[in-house]
């Protein structure tokens, strides 16, 4: 034989394990054979020394020996096929939720990291990826984007295609907290005054907490006049412009209370209407969201900041946040603002909602000092 084994083991003529020497035009090369846990043949060439060849065949002995055996093949798929896999996986998700992972993957994520394969993907790389993109993004696009390639990497290392992930542990932008705005009573009537049409929906925003979605998908059998209720079981979501009628956000419908004031200006929107029908709007169509330029809403504001100079601007979610505030402010206790909000957990509530509840502070140091006292005095 020209080409004499430097080390190898053989069995009939399935070579195990041998490191060979060839030659190319730029010198003397070594390749590696070894033999795969599944008893196929793998083979890595372009070794420029012997040891090199040899730690190399040694680690994917150690590993095989260790059930942590990576085929160098595998490692090769490229992040775009794996890419196209994650995201048909992802129906979990809900159509809105959905919608802005798809906008990452196509937009940031496929046109850097695409064609590269997952086993060329370096640590340092993505870290500049990540630096270079928060330059001209803010933070929720960078993290959302930073999440797909990473989301996408993990399901490489449980296919065993690479060792680690390398997206893990880089250095991430923080999201900078938006500050909450919280209309007083006086105020939510005064936006809802100058709403039109509206005034209903505002008041309706402003005192049941509910999402945009899940109020405009209600529909007149929703309405629980004698209890005062609404049963809320849809969530009407504009995605790429199309209305997807869902569950709540949640996946849960839940019942959620609306105080007395509400009751006529409710029943006057379900007058003509059958039972099937939606509670805002005309009843066939859902109430499209205002445009956050020019529409109703903006300029239900811009009256209202002329009438009121302590009149803050605020958007239609801020008015989720008015209810959360003004049932706090009424004494409504955590777990009842949980409910009514439809948050996961009593603990989501607080940690959003926790400059709310300062007030109940002052509230414990002040029962403490009179129990002190009582106890003193009965001693």
């Amino acid at each position: 034989m020209d080409c004499a084994r430097s080390r190898g083991w053989t069995f009939g003529v399935v070579v195990v394990a041998s490191i060979e020497p060839y030659e190319t035009t730029t010198g003397r090369r070594y390749r590696v054979r070894y033999r795969k846990p599944d008893h196929s043949q793998g083979a890595k060439r372009g070794f420029k020394r012997k040891t090199d060849a040899e730690k190399f065949l040694h680690s994917v002995e150690h590993s095989k020996s260790q059930g942590a055996f990576i085929d160098p093949a595998d490692a090769r798929s490229t992040v775009s096929t794996l890419g196209g896999i994650w995201l048909r996986s992802q129906t979990h998700l809900k159509p809105s939720s959905f919608r802005p992972v798809e906008i990452a993957w196509r937009l940031h994520v496929a046109p850097k990291w695409g064609p590269l394969a997952v086993g060329d993907v370096r640590h340092s790389e993505v870290q500049t990826w990540v630096s270079t993109l928060s330059g001209d993004k803010g933070a929720t696009t960078v993290l959302r984007a930073y999440g797909v390639l990473a989301a996408i990497l993990d399901v490489a290392v449980k296919d065993r295609r690479v060792p680690v992930n390398a997206a893990r542990g880089v250095d991430l932008p923080r999201k900078s907290g938006k500050a909450r705005v919280y209309l007083s009573h006086n105020q939510a009537q005064l936006l809802a005054d100058n709403s039109g049409k509206h005034s209903t929906l505002v008041l309706f925003l402003a005192y049941t907490g509910l999402r945009w979605g899940e109020a405009t998908g209600l529909r007149v059998r929703s309405i629980d006049a004698q209890r005062r209720r609404v049963n809320v079981t849809e969530n009407a979501v504009s995605v790429g412009g199309k209305i997807v009628v869902g569950t709540p956000k949640s996946h849960t419908s839940r019942s959620v209370p609306y105080p007395a004031f509400l009751s006529e200006p409710l029943a006057k929107l379900c007058e003509g209407k059958g039972r099937d029908a939606l509670l805002f709007g005309g009843g066939l169509d859902h109430v499209r969201l205002p445009d956050s330029r020019r529409g109703w809403f903006v300029a239900a504001v811009k009256k209202s900041q002329s009438a009121d100079k302590h009149f803050e601007r605020v958007t239609i979610h801020d008015l989720r946040h008015t209810a959360a505030s003004l049932a706090i402010s009424a004494g409504a206790n955590v777990k009842a603002v949980q409910r009514m909000l439809g948050h996961a957990s009593a603990a989501m509530t607080l940690d959003t909602y926790a400059d709310l509840f300062e007030d109940d502070l002052d509230a414990v140091a002040t029962a403490l000092d009179q129990a002190k006292t009582a106890a003193s005095v009965s001693r």
